[in-house]
């Protein structure tokens, strides 16, 4: 699986990505605002432990994000079950350097997009913690809307944050 974008490409993970994915995601802006999961100092043995999963994985989407030849962050879609059975949530990450240059927007379209065509899921969405602005507009320029505000839904470094859940519906349901 592999999309072209502008300036930037989404593919499958591969082992050769751990040093790239840790110079990258060794960030605390960016673990800041990543669920506990993520972590900080993010070193070469995450980055094994995440190809580990994320490569093995085959019921989610999950693609690196590709800059300049080198896995410069990640992009998923997480297929939810049950009574969630057509939703599915994004989430990302870009290391720092490549912010503002629109990467993570057409990423997040791109992909949104690939999933409405191919799959039966019906809303997308993304929980963004309330102090990451930033993330906020990219998502809203993805095509996304801001869906709900849940008051101190979130526990992340010793403060109690708001979680902005964004949501992208399919157009059209067959």
């Amino acid at each position: 699986m592999e999309f072209i974008l502008s300036n930037a490409k989404l593919r499958l993970w591969k082992t050769e990505d751990a040093a790239a994915i840790a110079k990258h995601a060794n960030n605390k802006k960016i673990a800041d605002n990543m669920r506990d999961g993520f972590p900080f100092p993010y070193g070469l043995d995450d980055a094994y432990t995440w190809l580990n999963m994320a490569m093995r994985e085959t019921k989610h989407i999950l693609l690196a994000i590709e800059v300049d030849g080198e896995a410069a962050g990640g992009i998923g879609i997480m297929f939810k079950d049950n009574v969630y059975r057509y939703s599915a949530e994004t989430g990302y990450w870009l290391g720092e350097q490549h912010w503002r240059k629109g990467i993570t927007s057409e990423a997040i379209s791109r992909i949104s997009d690939f999933v409405f065509e191919t799959t039966a899921i019906v809303r997308l969405y993304a929980d963004i913690f309330s102090p990451n602005i930033a993330s906020m507009k990219t998502i809203l320029k993805a095509g996304y809307h801001l869906e709900a505000v849940n008051k101190k839904a979130v526990y992340k470094n010793g403060e109690h944050l708001d979680q902005h859940v964004f949501c992208k519906l399919k157009e059209t349901i067959e």
